[in-house]
């Protein structure tokens, strides 16, 4: 199915539950629901409405085009249903990867991402940015990551050029720390403490090499050190109900521009996955993108979960 199919099927569906699209820029329905990136999984080869449009030339107001970066377990179309369609009825040339699937897994499987080794995930991340610097003539690209496509974009920035070609840098949900969902990264120090790290990493590794690295306390994060990068403009969205950025002030950074939504609006109470669909989280990015043109960013109820 197409993306303009896929999205129809979508927007009907939520229109029925009472979920309405944007109407300020109605090239692309916008919808803000979670919802919405739960049926896109419905399309698993399609790709988000207003996304990857290879033909697409940055204007001069907003000449970076925009990398979407998805998070862990995820693909672009169960991510990025609310803010691709969003992002090109802006203006943006937006564009979106699929990252971290071994290649030759077979469906379902597929649509688990984030799984390769950060470092691996990294170079596809390079090589999709030069394929839409060459398509666009842009000199940098703008991106927004949720969840592990804050973390692993950062590795391209500090350690494979990519800080020559990244101009700001939007993160969703971050965990600059690591994280410890779960009691995860304690169990893993556990392990290790009591001479159990060979097995479990044997188990765990050749099916999500990513994980362990992920987690508070991993060699990973020890070896990278600091993650601000100079030159680029760091925005982190956080959310003090995140589920899975554990602490969720793992995700506030000195040196980079740091915004708890509920600072601002006590009734936003979306999570790790509600912020994908979130207005308040929209207008946050939209300003952090081009901070020259401000707009007033809402406080408005949204649900956990579905957003």
């Amino acid at each position: 199915m197409t993306s303009f199919g896929a999205v129809a099927v979508i927007t009907a569906v939520l229109l029925a539950f009472g979920a309405a699209p944007a109407t300020a820029a109605p090239r692309y329905p916008v919808p803000y629901t979670f919802l919405a990136n739960v049926l896109g999984a419905l399309f698993p080869y399609s790709t988000p409405p207003g996304s990857n449009n290879w033909s697409c030339l940055p204007g001069s107001a907003h000449p970076n085009p925009v990398v979407l970066v998805h998070g862990f377990a995820s693909v672009i179309n169960d991510t990025w249903q609310t803010y691709a369609p969003l992002l090109a009825n802006e203006g943006y040339c937006v564009f979106a990867l699929n990252y971290g699937v071994p290649p030759g897994t077979p469906f379902p499987l597929d649509q688990v991402g984030g799984r390769s080794p950060i470092e691996a995930s990294a170079a596809q991340l390079s090589e999709f940015v030069d394929r839409v610097l060459t398509a666009t003539g842009a000199d940098e690209v703008d991106i927004v990551g949720h969840s592990e496509g804050t973390q692993m974009p950062n590795y391209y920035v500090k350690f494979l050029g990519g800080a020559a070609k990244v101009d700001k840098y939007v993160a969703l949900a971050p965990f600059w720390r690591g994280t410890n969902a779960a009691g995860l990264a304690t169990v893993v120090r556990l392990t290790s403490l009591f001479g159990f790290a060979p097995v479990v990493n044997g188990i765990l590794d050749p099916a999500c090499a990513a994980c362990r690295q992920l987690l508070t306390g991993s060699d990973y994060f020890a070896a990278f050190g600091d993650p601000v990068v100079p030159g680029v403009e760091y925005t982190n969205i956080v959310t003090r109900y995140d589920e899975l950025a554990v602490p969720y002030t793992s995700g506030i950074y000195p040196g980079m521009r740091n915004i708890t939504l509920q600072d601002a609006c006590p009734i936003d109470h979306a999570e790790h996955f509600a912020i994908l669909s979130d207005p308040v989280t929209a207008a946050h990015m939209l300003n952090a993108l081009d901070p020259a043109h401000p707009r007033r960013v809402p406080c408005v109820y949204v649900p956990p979960f579905i957003g």
